[in-house]
This record gives C-alpha cells, sequence and structure tokens, in this order.
C-alpha cells in the first residue's frame, strides 16, 4: 500500500467508522422502535391528536431525520469496503491525498477541502 496513511491510522478510522455505524443502527432501532420505516411514518402520521396539518409535518421532519440517518449509513458502508483500497484517502475530484485530520472529521470523506468547497459552491450561470 502507498498510500500516505499509515496502518495505525487506517485502524483508528476503521474503529471510528465502525463506531459511528453501530451508533447510527442503535439509533434507528430506537427511533423506529423496531418497525420498518414505512410502519413508523403510517404511525405517525396516525398518532392521536387533532391537528393534521401537524402530524403531517412532523412525519415529514421524521422522515427526513431518518433519511439523513441511512445517508451516513450508506457512506459509511462504502467507506468501510474501501478503506484497504490504496486509493482510500486520496480526493476522488484531483487525486491529491486528504490529510489525516479530515479523514478523522469526517472518515469517510471522498474530497479534499477545496474540492469540496468547490463542490458545494452554487453554479454561476449568468
Amino acid at each position: 500500500m502507498s498510500s500516505h496513511l499509515s496502518a495505525g491510522q487506517r485502524a483508528l478510522l476503521r474503529a471510528e467508522l465502525e463506531l459511528r455505524r453501530n451508533q447510527l443502527d442503535k439509533q434507528i432501532s430506537l427511533h423506529q422502535e423496531g418497525r420498518t420505516r414505512v410502519q413508523h411514518a403510517r404511525d405517525v402520521l396516525e398518532r392521536d391528536y387533532d391537528d393534521a396539518p401537524q402530524r403531517a409535518m412532523d412525519r415529514e421532519v421524521d422522515m427526513a431525520l431518518s433519511d439523513i440517518d441511512s445517508q451516513e449509513l450508506g457512506l459509511i458502508g462504502r467507506a468501510l469496503v474501501r478503506i484497504d483500497s490504496e486509493d482510500f484517502g486520496a480526493c476522488s475530484d484531483c487525486g491529491n491525498d486528504i490529510p489525516f485530520d479530515r479523514l478523522k472529521a469526517e472518515p469517510f470523506a471522498l474530497r479534499c477541502v477545496a474540492c469540496e468547497s468547490r463542490r458545494e459552491q452554487p453554479s454561476r450561470n449568468p
């Protein structure tokens, strides 16, 4: 492996990814109370209170939070698959090394800060 990351750094990142995956799994399980996502959404809509618009808004917020957790789980899973490859820790856009400090903060990062910043800027069409 010719990566800029040492075996110890990779082990630390792997442990962080696995820890976060376990936290998210528990969080989702507690949040959905053992039900599927669809069952949970239906239960939120069927809650026994009179404000139907509020129930719909609660459901939308609830589903958005579940989506965020699910997306992060996907990113973590893909990072755990890539972690032993030579290109783990290399920016997917420019190919430069992603600094270890950035990977510690976001172990599933695919881009260096400069490329991620460019990607997040709104396009400037005249």
